[in-house]
């Protein structure tokens, strides 16, 4: 499992410099959502964000130290280095907004769906009322992105 943000990013960089594709658009949720917008930047490729972590390393710094992963009862060492890693990432403002897609819950429970909304300024956005981090009605709002994605 690659916990280190760089590593993360040198892996998702390298295989889209590695790939043959014309184009690309970068999806991503949470954290994912934060490296969506450094991706998206880097390539000048459409984006989105599904309840992101807009300032990652904020959130993150008061975890420092050992936890259990997301995603399985492994536990990793989330190290002070990966805030500084992070913060190197940091996008402050996204360019063309038009690119980007940001799909916010208001019933998030981790992040402030408000603070979503104002740094993705001129973007299109789809404010859910209710449902929750992990945007468990996410199949219902797949059109809207595949819309998205083709124009």
């Amino acid at each position: 499992m690659l916990a280190s943000p760089k590593e993360s990013m040198d892996m998702v960089i390298k295989r889209i410099d590695q790939s043959e594709a014309d184009r690309i658009v970068i999806i991503g949720s949470s954290l994912g959502g934060f490296y969506t917008n450094y991706l998206a930047e880097k390539y000048q490729c459409k984006a989105i964000a599904l309840n992101p972590a807009v300032y990652a390393a904020r959130e993150l710094e008061p975890h420092v130290g050992m936890m259990t992963a997301y995603d399985s009862e492994e536990p990793f060492d989330f190290k002070a280095e990966y805030i500084d890693q992070l913060r190197a990432l940091q996008v402050e403002s996204i360019s063309n907004p038009e690119r980007y897609f940001l799909i916010a819950a208001k019933g998030d429970e981790l992040l402030d769906w408000k603070e979503m909304v104002t740094f993705y300024p001129g973007a299109k956005q789809l404010i859910l009322e209710g449902s929750d981090h992990g945007i468990a009605d996410y199949a219902t709002h797949l059109p809207a992105v595949i819309e998205f994605i083709e124009h």
